[in-house]
């Protein structure tokens, strides 16, 4: 922020007098207003100021709506914040979508909102639910750009931007790209950028805005006590590395083995399941205890002993639990982890880390006069430890994530941006971090950064140290514990950290070989061109002589098809030529509608259907089946391992579930994803043919087999084009089966009430007795009925109680 006697940003939309004005940021803006661009820029040093300035020309200039993408709400937040004091549009045209924002008020929001900062997921499920459209959209920054890897929400995102934006812009954002030029090639291929504009801290106009930040690592030696605890457990996980290496899949039987080679063993022990040798369900047990047992050592030797016990704990628990896996059982019961245990509850003392630290934040905070210090950790359990430990001798306060854990609860939105405000304020001294508080969060600047263990990956590291040194000098300094994981850890940390100052270094000068590069591969796949999917390859006839969908027609059946649906397709035989084939296509110009349940987001089905052209997906949370295709057909997707689940594990939920669908679609459907259906389990195939058999004969299902998720999404595609477009039937998450009992229609005119749902509809019926008496129900007695909110009550007095307007 600019402060009395600096030069400050005067730009249409930017406050006057707000932002500082320095050189480089508005070069680094320059570039990436002319088009889509790689901003990579130290932590610290204004990143999102670049990002803003670019913000602001597109809106004064274009108009439409920007976009602002970050992986973490306590992120989210803190953008909007900046914006909303640093531009001139008005608050309320800024808005943060989160998943605590409805989607309906996300749609409405979208559509009249100037800036939304949002999380990448709620953006995903809005596009693959149709609610929000980029066409308008003139500016799309992804935050923390280098996380465009796999299947991250931020490559699908970009797709359907660069395929829909009448006038795309794309900013990405990060102070780490990635550790190699193929690295930061990959995330400007995913993003669809062109360009590469990097300023580093050797830059003359950067450097003025720079200090150093010294690291420095402090050793300690671990007491025999705690040296007693690993041996024990480091004993037992070298006799089972001895029985995979008698399985042939182990080479060793060190403890010291790595997560590389680990990870090779548990491939070589999927080949074996593969195979149906039964060595392979052994030694995947073995492997998962091996697992625990390492996850042990590595929280007695470079943690804390109460992290330990805690996680002892959470092992018997889970050991306790219905379904408990093998491994778990039989790690509690080894006689040498029970004598670890033991040792672990009698010991009274603290991990020698913990004594460090105090006499570090001592001097820190007390002789040299400091104000402020960050102590991040990798575990939860530690850092509550660490902050009840060090709120003895200094004000602290945690900032952990949001998600509970059994034994310790997260902390809400509200909870973290509180925290970090009082931070800020002085109110306290010390705070104590997970890894929540690394990635370009805008902690204050602080006089020390303690790492409690080294950290493994150069990304995470260099967020974390640029924590400090932005106005003044600050220190970094790392806890290690000698002859322990930390060893490995530090040395690896200090090789990719030397790798990833060289790659940033040097990045300037490949800027234009990345670019070049990016430039002979072309942005085809976001260019709008839509490769044709193997469902429109399938639906169009080929040379061979084999058949369309035409030879595939829909039969006639009164209750679905009339006169004049016959005399259309018999015009349109007609008109053909000798040489020409009549094929009935997948979707026609006028597309199709695919409703899909929420729970099937994990997988990649909904994502590949809404990029499809004429195909539009609906996200709902559907009582019936997991895609819905028209008003008689509902799918109920199970992959195979699902599917044999049922039959090995007493699961008759499948049945349960394909029972519902057949009394409410008259045509249900059952795919089964994945290969080798009779070889994957030791299942008797007459047991797997007996249930096929009772689906299609039992319950009226049609079972459809395909090989994965590209190939269940031609399918889906395929059916829905058939139904909408061929018999020309609608969608109905309600579907259109009759002969409902009184009880069904009762349940189905109250669950269709504001979308409640059947469970609702059932509690709302038993307390009050009648539909009549549900509609007639005020707010406050809606109210006590279990599932039904303040919010739920007043959607379903809106439907009841307001005036119909066609």
């Amino acid at each position: 922020m600019a402060t009395t006697g600096e030069e400050s940003v005067e730009r249409p939309l930017v406050e006057p007098g707000v932002l500082e004005r320095r050189r480089y940021q508005a070069e680094l803006a320059d570039q990436a207003a002319s088009g889509h661009t790689l901003v990579c820029l130290p932590t610290g040093l204004g990143k999102t100021t670049v990002s803003l300035l670019v913000t602001a020309e597109r809106l004064h200039e274009q108009g439409g709506t920007s976009l602002l993408l970050a992986p973490t709400k306590p992120l989210v937040t803190q953008h909007a914040e900046f914006y909303r004091e640093a531009l001139t549009i008005p608050d309320d045209e800024i808005v943060v979508f989160t998943g605590e924002v409805s989607p309906d008020d996300r749609e409405e929001l979208f559509e009249r909102t100037r800036i939304v900062i949002a999380t990448p997921q709620v953006v995903e499920n809005d596009l693959i639910g149709g609610r929000i459209d980029l066409a308008t959209t003139t500016h799309l920054t992804f935050d923390e750009c280098h996380r465009a890897s796999g299947n991250y929400a931020y490559n699908y995102i970009a797709e359907r931007y660069h395929a829909d934006a009448e006038q795309p812009l794309v900013t990405g954002m990060s102070a780490s790209p990635g550790g190699d030029e193929e690295a930061i090639q990959s995330v400007c291929e995913n993003l669809g950028l062109a360009s590469v504009a990097v300023m580093t801290e050797e830059d003359a106009d950067v450097a003025d805005y720079t200090h150093d930040t010294s690291v420095e690592w402090e050793r300690v030696t671990l007491p025999d006590e705690i040296l007693a605890i690993r041996d024990s457990l480091v004993a037992v996980i070298e006799e089972r590395l001895e029985k995979l290496k008698e399985l042939g899949v182990s080479h060793t039987t060190s403890a010291d083995i790595s997560q590389r080679d680990l990870n090779r063993i548990r491939s070589e022990l999927q080949q074996l399941i593969d195979n149906d040798q039964s060595e392979g369900y052994e030694g995947m047990s073995i492997h998962a205890e091996v697992m625990k047992l390492r996850r042990a050592v590595t929280l007695a030797e470079t943690q804390s002993v109460e992290s330990l016990r805690r996680y002892f704990e959470r092992q018997r628990n889970a050991a306790r639990s219905s379904g408990a896996s093998k491994a778990s059982q039989r790690l509690v019961s080894e006689a040498k982890v029970r004598e670890a245990m033991e040792q672990a509850e009698t010991y009274d003392d603290l991990h020698p880390k913990f004594r460090r630290a105090r006499i570090l934040l001592a001097q820190c905070l007390g002789i040299e006069g400091g104000e402020r210090v960050i102590v991040f950790t990798e575990s939860r359990d530690t850092a509550e430890t660490l902050t009840e430990f060090l709120g003895a001798h200094f004000e602290t306060r945690k900032f952990v994530g949001q998600g509970d854990k059994e034994g310790s609860d997260g902390m809400t939105q509200n909870e973290q941006q509180e925290t970090l405000d009082a931070f800020r304020a002085g109110e306290f001294e010390v705070l104590v971090s997970t890894s929540v508080a690394e990635e370009g969060l805008d902690v204050p600047e602080v006089d020390l950064v303690l790492f409690y263990e080294p950290v493994p990956t150069a990304i995470r590291s260099i967020q974390r140290k640029g924590r400090t040194g932005r106005q003044t000098e600050g220190r970094v300094m790392v806890l290690l514990a000698e002859d322990t994981r930390d060893e490995a850890y530090f040395w690896k940390s200090r090789h990719e950290q030397s790798r990833m100052t060289d790659e940033l270094d040097s990045l300037k000068n490949a800027a234009g070989s990345i670019e070049s590069d990016l430039a002979q591969q072309g942005l085809d796949a976001f260019e709008g061109d839509r490769a044709t999917s193997s469902s429109e390859t399938d639906a169009t006839a080929n040379g061979d002589g084999q058949p369309g969908l035409s030879s595939f027609a829909m039969p006639s059946e009164s209750d679905s098809t009339d006169e004049a649906d016959a005399d259309e397709e018999g015009e349109a035989g007609d008109s053909a030529t000798d040489d020409e084939e009549v094929v009935a296509t997948a979707a026609s110009d006028d597309g199709v509608e695919i409703v899909v349940d929420q729970r099937e987001l994990d997988a990649s089905i909904a994502r590949d259907l809404s990029t499809r052209e004429g195909c539009e997906t609906r996200l709902e949370t559907l009582a019936v089946g997991d895609y819905v295709l028209s008003d008689r057909v509902v799918v109920e997707r199970k992959s195979v391992s699902d599917f044999l689940d049922t039959l090995t594990g007493g699961d008759r939920s499948l049945f349960e579930q394909v029972g519902d669908a057949a009394r409410h679609y008259a045509r249900p459907v059952v795919l089964i994803e994945g290969d080798d259906l009779y070889g994957e389990r030791n299942v008797h195939p007459n047991a797997i043919r007996g249930a096929l058999a009772s689906l299609a004969v039992d319950f009226g299902a049609s079972v459809l087999r395909t090989t994965d998720e590209s190939d269940t999404a031609d399918l889906l595609h395929v059916i829905a084009g058939r139904e909408q477009e061929v018999a020309d039937r609608e969608v109905s998450v309600h579907g259109e089966k009759g002969a409902k009992t009184l009880t069904e229609q009762q349940e189905y005119v109250v669950s269709s009430i504001a979308d409640i749902g059947p469970v609702t509809a059932r509690a709302l019926l038993e307390e009050f007795g009648t539909v009549e008496g549900v509609m007639i129900a005020n707010e406050a007695d809606l109210q006590t009925v279990s599932g039904v909110g303040e919010v739920t009550a007043e959607r379903i007095r809106e439907v009841v109680g307001s005036d119909y307007d066609p």
